[in-house]
């Protein structure tokens, strides 16, 4: 056997396992229930037929919607936000026109915004209606805190003298259905949870969101299998920072934000101290959240990702050439083998790395269908895969020049990606 046939074995034993153990990463049928009419997701009119979810471990596929609460529970959503005037209009008025029965409200944290972001809060609050609005500022962040949750800390002081039950932590860029609030607090109270968390739904219309925004969430859900995380028995633990339900008393005992203060990826933070505090945690694919920022390029799409790729692999020379390597064996073996085995006439090659790549191209199918994205897209994922490479290997090149971690005019020196104390 040639050494090009060894490694394109190697990468096709690696997609078994991936395919087979790894907590079925590549199905996207962990989401909250359906609306009873049978809807479709949030914002997609008309769309074509979808997997039926799965919704809670307790729950077979296809399950009704939880039952709601004879007594609804106070709700406060805090939102975190840095110059969002841009994105504002399409994401807070969705907010405010939340269908909740129970007494809820909305507080914007202005994180020292030089666009308005403030202002044009009150104007929608006053235009729109709906929920009631607090806009607040918290003041520079104090030495130690990254800027979104300085944000989140003053607004979940402020929430907590309202005396919520739970918080709605949400991104200034992520829109919701009209039954958001309502869905996620259903859920939370019937499975006693404490804390139920949906990626939203990215955007994906430019050529290049399209290629790359999928499979941001595909490598997600490969490094943190949602099914492994909703377990009785949990075998991961991560949320996604867009649309996170808290149960307040929950977010006392596991000390948060301050015990998370100087994270960057602060989602897989906030759920392991949640977790360490003995909380149950739900993660899923979303039907009713939705963000609303635009990624036109490649460069901002490039800067989305390489400004926290190095902190995930905690800034460890050693974690990001082990992240090299498993990235070229896994994603960009495969296709070279196939066309270099059949130009050389290395059939066990050709044969190895063809049935890889179609394993990998599989897997993905599922992640661009939630996606609404044509399948032929499948097979370039290895192009993508390069791509992230590259993405990753920049962020620790911009970290150790002193420029990594910034966002919005800010640069953390060293922060830490998830800490595990």
């Amino acid at each position: 056997m040639s050494t090009l046939a060894w490694f394109a074995s190697v990468s096709l034993a690696a997609w078994v396992w991936l395919l087979l153990g790894q907590g079925f990463f590549w199905r996207t049928d962990q989401r909250l229930p359906t609306a009873r009419d049978g809807g479709h997701a949030h914002g997609e009119p008309g769309a074509g037929p979808r997997e039926e979810p799965t919704t809670w471990p307790h729950k077979a596929a296809g399950a009704e919607p939880p039952e709601e609460p004879t007594t609804w529970p106070r709700v406060v959503v805090v939102v975190p936000a840095r110059d969002e005037a841009g994105v504002l209009p399409l994401s807070l008025p969705s907010l405010l026109a939340q269908d909740y029965p129970g007494a809820a409200e909305v507080i914007l944290v202005d994180d020292g915004s030089a666009d308005g972001t403030g202002r044009l809060a009150v104007e929608l609050a006053g235009r729109c209606g709906g929920l009631p609005l607090t806009v607040a500022s918290p003041g520079e962040p104090e030495p130690g805190w990254t800027g979104k949750l300085w944000a989140l800390r003053h607004g979940m002081a402020l929430a907590r003298a309202r005396e919520p039950e739970f918080l709605l932590l949400t991104d200034a860029d992520i829109a919701h259905g009209p039954d958001s609030l309502r869905l996620l607090v259903s859920a939370a109270v019937e499975n006693e949870l404490d804390l139920v968390s949906q990626m939203a739904r990215l955007r994906a219309e430019s050529a290049w969101e399209r290629l790359i925004v999928p499979a941001f969430v595909y490598f997600f859900a490969q490094l943190y299998p949602f099914r492994w995380i909703n377990r009785a028995r949990p075998r991961a633990t991560a949320a996604a920072g867009g649309c996170v339900l808290l149960r307040t008393e929950t977010a006392v005992a596991a000390g948060v934000p301050e015990a998370i203060r100087q994270a960057v990826i602060d989602d897989v933070s906030l759920a392991r101290a949640v977790r360490r505090a003995g909380g149950r945690i739900w993660l899923g694919l979303a039907e009713r959240v939705d963000s609303v920022r635009p990624y036109p390029g490649l460069g901002e799409l490039w800067r989305m990702v390489s400004r926290s790729a190095y902190a995930q692999l905690r800034h460890s020379p050693f974690l990001l050439l082990g992240t090299v390597v498993g990235l070229v064996v896994v994603y960009l073996v495969p296709p070279v083998a196939l066309v270099a085995g059949a130009m050389a006439g290395d059939a066990p090659a050709a044969w190895a790395g063809g049935a890889a790549w179609a394993v990998m191209a599989g897997s993905y199918a599922p992640m661009l269908r939630y996606y609404g994205q044509p399948l032929w897209l499948a097979p370039l994922l290895p192009f993508t895969a390069l791509l992230y490479l590259l993405m990753t290997v920049d962020s620790a090149v911009l970290h150790h020049r002193g420029r990594g971690a910034a966002w919005k005019g800010r640069t953390y020196a060293r922060p830490e990606a998830a800490p595990d104390r």
